[in-house]
C-alpha cells in the first residue's frame, strides 16, 4: 500500500498471474513492488536496485534477514543462480543469543526517534483489543487513502495506535476533519510519530497489524505471534489484504473481521505457529544461528568448511 500510480490501474491488467519467477507462485503484477513500474527510467529507486543486482551478481556471498522454514522455496530456486546464500534472520530474535547484553543495547534498526509512551497507553489495553497501523520508516500514503483507513477505522469502533511519520504530513489533522475524527475515537485512538515496534507488536493488548508489508515490519509482526500481502494471506495465512482502492466501509468491515472474526482467530494462530519457527531458527541450534556461523568462518575469516 505505497503511494503509486501506474499500480493501481482499474483495468484489471494488474491482477495478471505471473507464473515464470523462480521460487514465486500465485504472484500477480499488483503483488510486485511498484518501482518496476515507473515510466521514468531515470527513477532513483529504479536505478539503485538495478545496481544492486547487478553487485548480487558478482558477490562472494549473500547474507538475507530470513529463516529457512519461512522461504525454502525461493532460496532453493536462488542457490543455483547465485554464490552462497546464508539466511540469518529475523537478526533482531538473533539478537538474543548475543550473550554480551550491554552490546545488544547499542544495536538499534529505527530509522525515527519514537515516544515511548505508548506502552504506557497500551498496558492500559484490554487483551488482543488494540490495532496497531504503521507504512514503514519510507513508504508514503496519498491524502485520500489516510481519509478512508482513518474513518474505516473510527467507524470500526475497534482501538487503535497509529503511527504518522514527521515527514508523511506536517501534521495528523490534514488526514481528515481533525476535531470530527478526535470526537469519534476520543479514548480509544493514539496517533504518534513513531514507537518501539518490536515492543508494541509484542505488546498482549495488540490484537491486529496495518501494514504496507515491508519485509522488517513482516518479520516482526511475524515473531510477535501477530497477524500482519500475497504471501502473507495466501502461502502463510497470517494476514488479509487491503486494496489501494479500498473504500472506508472494506477498512471497517476488514478490521472488525480482524479483531473480532473468526478468520483473525485463525490468523492469529498461524502467526503463533510462526513465531515458533521463527524462535527456532534463531536458537542455539538452529537454521539461522548456524548460517550465522557459516557467515564469520567461510566468509569473514575463509576457513574451510
Amino acid at each position: 500500500m505505497t503511494n503509486a500510480d501506474e499500480s493501481c490501474l482499474p483495468n484489471g491488467y494488474m491482477d495478471t498471474t505471473i507464473d515464470w519467477i523462480p521460487g514465486l507462485k500465485i504472484i500477480r503484477l499488483k503483488d510486485l513492488p511498484n518501482f518496476p513500474f515507473t515510466l521514468n527510467p531515470n527513477d532513483a529507486m529504479l536505478n539503485y536496485l538495478l545496481k544492486m543486482i547487478e553487485k548480487t551478481l558478482k558477490a562472494s556471498a549473500i547474507v538475507m534477514n530470513s529463516f529457512d522454514a519461512l522461504e525454502h522455496e525461493a532460496l532453493d530456486a536462488l542457490s543455483p543462480m547465485f554464490a552462497p546464500i546464508y539466511s540469518i534472520g529475523p537478526l533482531f530474535l538473533l539478537l538474543n543469543q548475543i550473550p554480551q547484553k550491554d552490546l545488544v543495547s547499542n544495536i538499534d534498526s529505527n530509522l525515527w526517534k519514537y515516544e515511548a509512551n505508548c506502552l504506557e497507553w497500551l498496558n492500559s489495553k484490554e487483551l488482543d483489543s488494540v490495532i496497531y497501523i504503521n507504512f514503514g520508516s519510507v513508504a508514503n500514503l496519498t491524502p485520500p487513502l489516510m481519509v478512508k483507513l482513518a474513518w474505516g477505522l473510527a467507524n470500526s469502533k475497534k482501538a487503535f495506535l497509529w503511527l504518522i511519520r514527521p515527514n508523511m504530513m506536517k501534521d495528523a489533522s490534514q488526514i481528515v476533519p481533525y476535531h470530527e475524527f478526535v470526537t469519534e475515537t476520543k479514548n480509544r485512538g493514539i496517533i504518534l510519530s513513531w514507537c518501539p515496534q518490536e515492543h508494541v507488536l509484542s505488546h498482549p493488548s495488540i490484537g491486529g497489524f496495518l501494514t504496507h508489508s515491508g519485509w522488517n515490519s513482516m518479520l516482526e509482526s511475524m515473531c510477535a505471534g501477530k497477524t500482519n500481502c500475497r504471501f502473507a494471506y495466501v502461502e502463510w495465512g497470517i494476514g488479509m489484504e487491503v486494496d489501494c482502492n479500498v473504500k472506508r466501509d472494506e477498512v471497517e468491515r476488514l478490521v472488525r473481521e480482524l479483531m473480532d472474526g473468526e478468520k483473525g482467530r485463525e490468523m492469529r494462530k498461524h502467526a503463533i505457529e510462526w513465531k515458533k519457527m521463527a524462535e527456532e531458527a534463531t536458537s542455539s541450534k538452529g537454521s539461522s544461528n548456524l548460517n550465522m556461523d557459516k557467515v564469520v568462518n567461510e566468509v569473514l575469516l575463509q576457513l574451510n568448511p
